[in-house]
């Protein structure tokens, strides 16, 4: 075998090495990060928390996302951290702000239980919440009716607008008939306030929810290999998600029981419902924080930012908008001023962002 034979094998051999190393390289590359076993049983959630909490009243969720306009400032982490605990809501059941009322007055004392039994078997109103609540003479408040209180005065009420729009002609004429025939179960006289009225109230606050509606998301996109679902489950265990209801959604949850989550983080509900899900690849993750949602107190913007820093550089994901752009750092900035003027909008007009009546309108 002569020399140059010698170097073309020798060659070939060298060519060959260095495609199955490469092959090798781009296979390692777009797999899947996957989650570490015994991470991931550390940072496994105890029973108890893996529950997402529910909002408070009916509503459909609904109606796109407005896009942030947000002035800000940056981040202190140990702020975040230090969250305080939104007050007690004193405030609840039907309220003359976001509800049309109809005082509904019996010519007898009637049972909670006779009450229970008129009651209509849906407690809507086309898309809006219907609900009717008797007054308690001895704890002097307006309640659902209870099994063993009796009722004199009654009130029917149904909501003048949330995400689906405002109360329209059709579902005020079904509040009426519910209503009517919920009396007249009962032996009572409703008195409903004029429709042309309530109609045009529900407009003027659909118009007032519509302007004030911001529910504010950034995408987290893996810079080179993607990740499982385990492997983001994970890492967002970290941070404080537990898992939500649907498959590849995960809350943040809120200080109080009961409330609606903080945060929200979302990725590819089939590649989360995957036969082998560590070989699925999930390429981004989407956060989201439903602004009118979450009070203030809570500083939801500043846990946001502190989340998606720390997913970051923990996943090496680049932060995005919602499609797909890398924001720069500087775009952050002008977010919290604005978030704070928005703040101060709902307070004034009584529907403070995380209350019982902002959760009601904003769902």
């Amino acid at each position: 075998m002569s020399n140059f034979q010698l170097g073309l094998i020798i060659a070939g051999g060298l060519v060959l090495i260095v495609v199955i190393a490469y092959n090798s390289w781009i296979t390692r590359r777009n797999t899947p990060k996957r989650a570490s076993p015994l991470a991931g049983e550390a940072a496994q959630p105890e029973p108890a928390m893996r529950q997402e909490p529910v909002f408070d009243g009916a509503g459909l969720a609904g109606a796109a996302a407005a896009e942030p306009h947000l002035e800000g400032h940056a981040v202190d982490p140990t702020d975040a951290l230090e969250m305080p605990v939104p007050p007690a809501e004193r405030r609840g059941g039907l309220d003359p702000l976001i509800d049309v009322i109809a005082p509904i007055a019996a010519e007898q004392l009637v049972s909670g239980d006779a009450a229970l039994a008129a009651m209509p078997s849906t407690r809507r109103a086309g898309s809006k919440p219907f609900a009717i609540e008797g007054f308690n003479e001895v704890r002097q408040q307006w309640e659902a009716p209870q099994p063993g209180q009796r009722y004199q005065q009654f009130q029917a009420g149904v909501q003048l607008a949330n995400r689906v729009g405002a109360l329209n002609e059709i579902e005020y004429s079904e509040f009426v008939m519910k209503a009517q025939a919920f009396a007249d179960a009962i032996n009572a006289t409703p008195d409903f306030p004029e429709m042309l009225h309530e109609v045009a109230r529900a407009r003027e606050l659909d118009q007032f929810a519509s302007d004030h509606d911001a529910q504010l998301s950034f995408m987290l996109r893996a810079r080179q290999a993607a990740w499982s679902p385990g492997y983001v489950q994970q890492n967002a265990a970290r941070s404080g998600f537990v898992p939500g209801a649907m498959p590849g959604r995960l809350v943040l949850p809120a200080g109080g029981a009961g409330l609606p989550p903080l945060l929200t983080l979302s990725f590819d509900a089939q590649a989360a419902m995957s036969d082998d899900p560590e070989q699925s690849a999930v390429r981004d993750i989407l956060l989201t924080l439903d602004i009118p949602q979450v009070h203030r107190s809570e500083q939801p913007f500043a846990r946001l930012r502190e989340v998606a820093a720390a997913l970051g550089e923990a996943m090496d994901g680049v932060l995005c908008d919602q499609n797909g752009t890398p924001l720069p750092a500087m775009t952050m900035e002008p977010i919290a001023a604005d978030l704070e003027k928005l703040y101060d909008m709902l307070d004034s007009r009584e529907l403070s962002a995380g209350s019982v009546l902002a959760r009601r309108l904003f769902s």
